[in-house]
């Protein structure tokens, strides 16, 4: 006799899903092809204008919520108003700017019934791209120099610290390859307006692009893992296409990250390998990636099972996944009714 899937209602965040996309809709669909759930989604917005909001087959019912920077009491008080009325049992943040609000108020959310599996502060602090390089020297990884600036007439001293070209990059997003000192004041200032202070300035490393997903249960071990290269990239520097690859190495690395770390929850490792094999770690980002279906797709679906140690079970690691399992990503043109759209604008649900 099949086992009775359990009846959940699971919130999500990062539902634009654009050119360069958040992972809520992609962790969604994880979710959905997990045998072992009946699941209502609650999708959490912060746009009226993020597509998530109005792919109904996707999302059952959406809600918006403050951004990051107004703070966690009214994130909190938000987030009150709709526990009340669909009884959440997991959230799943998937922006790198709203986490450390959720994870400053998981304790809070638990004793709510509201379940999260995030990284502690601690966890998450060690692997933010400002403190990477002391991060990689302290563990034996491979990590670029970098430098951070505050002034725009501290690059003027780049070019006798870091040869062309070179990677400007923000605190939470945005990384700009520039070849001249030129480019890197435009770079610089464009990403200041966006994302503000202080700015990164990294080494640039020649090679090919791996991102690994990987899953850790918060005690050192790696549920799962997922190295997939870059077949076709944006020029934001985004994945549009992808291939799950088998190595031991990328693998390894991954391992010893979840290890030196006991990272709790989804990350995704940006890496460059080079020529003769070394892997850089480009970034840590402390969530799942925009492409983590296709972890679903290889036969172990990461969301589905962070969800289930959210709840508290017992999951075992993964051991094999298919290599060769290409993701293409497209865009189509998705239709709806203006009405919706004031909807959601006028009172924040839809």
């Amino acid at each position: 006799m099949s086992k009775k899937p359990r009846k959940l209602v699971i919130a999500v965040t990062g539902l634009n899903a654009i050119d360069s996309p958040g992972p809520g809709v992609a962790v969604i669909r994880a979710i959905r092809e997990c045998p072992d759930f009946d699941v209502r989604i609650i999708g959490l917005s912060y746009d009226a204008l993020e597509p998530g909001i109005y792919l109904h087959d996707i999302v059952d019912k959406t809600y918006q919520i403050p951004y990051p920077s107004v703070g966690t009491d009214s994130l909190m008080d938000r987030l009150r108003f709709i526990h009340e009325i669909e009884k959440i049992d997991v959230i799943i943040p998937n922006f790198d700017a709203e986490l450390f609000n959720f994870i400053k108020i998981s304790a809070k959310l638990n004793e709510m019934g509201i379940k999260t599996f995030l990284p502690e502060i601690e966890q998450f602090n060690a692997r933010d791209k400002m403190k990477l390089f002391g991060f990689g020297q302290k563990n034996g990884f491979h990590v670029p120099e970098d430098k951070l600036i505050h002034e725009l007439k501290e690059l003027k001293k780049i070019d006798s610290e870091f040869d062309f070209p070179l990677v400007v990059k923000g605190k939470f997003y945005d990384a700009i390859i520039a070849h001249s000192t030129e480019e890197a004041e435009k770079a610089f200032l464009k990403i200041q307006a966006k994302w503000g202070l202080p700015i990164i300035i990294q080494e640039f490393i020649r090679g090919t692009e791996i991102n690994i997903a990987a899953l850790g249960d918060g005690n050192g071990n790696a549920i799962s893992i997922i190295p997939m290269r870059k077949l076709y990239i944006t020029d934001k520097g985004k994945a549009w296409a992808g291939v799950t690859l088998e190595d031991e190495n990328l693998l390894e690395l991954a391992r010893k990250f979840i290890r030196v770390t006991r990272w709790r929850g989804g990350c995704e490792l940006e890496v460059m390998l080079t020529n003769d094999g070394k892997p850089y770690i480009m970034e840590v980002n402390p969530r799942f990636p925009a492409w983590i279906y296709l972890t679903a797709a290889a036969g172990q679906n990461q969301p589905s099972s962070l969800v289930k140690m959210a709840l508290g079970d017992h999951v075992e690691p993964f051991t094999a996944y298919e290599a060769g399992k290409i993701f293409i990503r497209y865009a189509w043109d998705h239709i709806t009714d203006i009405r919706e759209f004031q909807k959601i604008s006028a009172n924040g649900e839809l």
